[in-house]
């Protein structure tokens, strides 16, 4: 796997690892495949649901 970067879009991250469906629903991002997901960066993303980035980024990245 791939590291998971502020830079990348939902749907990259969720191609770089299986579990980051579930773990984007459990910090509340719920639009996993709603249209944005091909064209939002995790940090956009994250910003826009009041998320904290580096720790999403951990979680995706263990």
């Amino acid at each position: 796997m791939n590291k998971i970067t502020p830079e990348m879009t939902i749907a990259q991250a969720l191609k770089e690892n299986p579990e980051a469906e579930n773990i984007l629903r459990e910090f509340g991002m719920h639009c996993i495949g709603c249209s944005i997901s091909t064209g939002e960066s995790l940090s956009d993303a994250a910003n826009v649901h009041g998320i904290d980035l580096p720790k999403l980024l951990e979680a995706l990245n263990k």
